[in-house]
């Protein structure tokens, strides 16, 4: 939390060409506190004190920013600054982010609201916000050089315009955008209709959550900046499982849940036991005439996919990353491939010098979840959650969504794992198992082999040694 002190001196800073023209220096010394939160689960719904109503969203593992009414415009108020998230009970990373927290908080306007954001920048360098996807005058949409001067440490720029289409949006920096969106500067912006839209149904339950991924070292707290693609750690709102908070909802729900993707690869989002339609992207509220039952839908880099569902089928439904790979945690990708290799006498012959060394990946990876070893400082298990029946064997880009007939309505608070109906889980066979009946002859009645095959072959393969006759 800044002084009002601190937050007057940066006011000198505003810039004319990013909204400053639109409002006086007398406006400005009413500049709205800052609201910080650093917890890391998931607050309840804000609901709306003051402007136009609607039905707010939940943020999985975060929260939405509170606002104040000034002569009928909504004033917010960010700050970019270091950040400590707790990416999962164990392990913290040192990012940035918004608030006190990364990403930064759900920005929650109606259609038609005039908005005015002040952007505080206490990081180490220069920085600047793009309202992704929105319709805005040009010296808004917050490309540093382009379209306005960067924010300079220590000072305070706002931007100020009307939200003018209902949809799910996202912002992040555009400055130094490698650096900062690898630091986790991000967040989510959702702009409600205003009034009855024919492509825009009420739900009773309305989630966000944005995807983004990191690179941080066993032992170490900063995200590598300069990672493509070999992130180590793939995570829902800078949440790896089991830190993910699930998605608790009542039987019959209707069910909204809004993904951005701010990684640097595509993401098939997959739920369990139910079918989605995608009802909305970047551009707005897919037609209802366009729309089709999915499992899963593919997020690709830059995009927002709103999914909605009736949550019709009660237990634990997992929600996850169908890329195996983001659904684990802290993995290397050098580590050979064991399975198969018969390495007992070498393993042997090494711990005569190591007493503790074993080798790992054997019969796979899951004998990983079974063991105790001593982890680095500061990281997660690659496998873990322990579920009703054992390790989930899971991490990463994976959660819960858990439908109870008896939740209340408006209620998010963990009821708990399911409690299944005798007779509904699967379980291990002790009867007899007949053999399947297998035929004698060398083919069957539509291709019977006329010479059966006595013996073995032997195939010899003969390489060519030059190119001729090669074109």
């Amino acid at each position: 939390m800044f002084s009002r002190r601190e937050l007057l001196k940066s006011i000198g800073a505003l810039t004319a060409g990013v909204g400053v023209a639109a409002v006086s220096r007398s406006a400005l010394a009413g500049i709205p506190e800052v609201v910080s939160q650093h917890s890391a689960d998931t607050m309840a719904p804000l609901q709306p004190s003051s402007g136009r109503p609607y039905n707010p969203v939940v943020t999985l593992n975060g929260w939405t920013l509170p606002w104040r009414m000034n002569n009928g415009v909504k004033e917010f108020h960010l700050v970019a600054e270091p950040v400590v998230r707790e990416i999962a009970p164990g392990m913290k990373a040192h990012l940035w982010g918004y608030n006190g927290q990364s990403p930064g908080p759900t920005i929650e306007v109606v259609e038609g609201d005039r908005v005015r954001i002040f952007v505080t920048n206490k990081l180490p360098e220069h920085t600047s916000i793009h309202w992704h996807g929105q319709r805005l005058p040009n010296g808004m949409d917050g490309v540093a050089g382009l379209n306005q001067p960067a924010i300079p440490v220590g000072k305070t720029y706002v931007y100020e315009f009307v939200a003018r289409r209902p949809g799910t949006f996202m912002y992040h920096p555009h400055a130094d955008e490698m650096v900062q969106m690898a630091m986790g500067m991000m967040g989510f912006w959702v702009t409600h209709p205003k009034e009855a839209h024919p492509h825009i149904e009420e739900v009773d339950r309305d989630f966000v959550f944005l995807l983004n991924a990191y690179d941080i070292e066993p032992g170490a707290y900063t995200p590598k900046i300069m990672t493509m693609l070999d992130f180590n750690l793939w995570t829902w709102n800078s949440r790896a499982f089991p830190g993910i908070d699930p998605l608790v909802v009542r039987k019959n729900d209707k069910v909204r849940i809004r993904i951005g993707n701010l990684t640097m690869t595509n993401h098939p989002i997959h739920i369990h036991g139910h079918e989605f339609a995608v009802t909305g992207t970047d551009g707005g509220p897919t037609p209802p005439g366009s729309r089709w039952p999915e499992v899963t839908t593919d997020i690709a880099v830059g995009q927002m996919r709103q999914i909605e569902f009736i949550a019709d089928e009660v237990g634990d439904w997992a929600f996850h990353c169908h890329k195996s790979h983001h659904t684990m945690n802290a993995m290397g990708h050098d580590v050979p491939t064991m399975i198969g290799v018969d390495h007992r006498g070498m393993t042997k012959k090494i711990q005569t010098l190591v007493p503790d060394y074993m080798v790992m990946g054997e019969r796979g990876m899951a004998d990983m979840t079974e063991m105790t070893m001593p982890l680095p400082e500061n990281t997660l298990p690659m496998m873990s959650g322990d579920g009703p029946f054992g390790s989930v064997e899971m991490g990463g880009m994976f959660s819960v969504v858990k439908v109870r007939e008896d939740q209340a309505p408006n209620d998010y608070s963990d009821p708990g794992w399911f409690n299944h109906p005798e007779g509904t889980v699967a379980r291990e066979w002790t009867g007899d198992i007949a053999q399947p009946k297998r035929s004698n002859e060398h083919g069957g009645q539509l291709m019977p082999l006329e010479q059966p095959q006595t013996k073995d072959l032997e195939v010899k393969v003969r390489k060519p040694q030059t190119h001729n006759g090669h074109n």
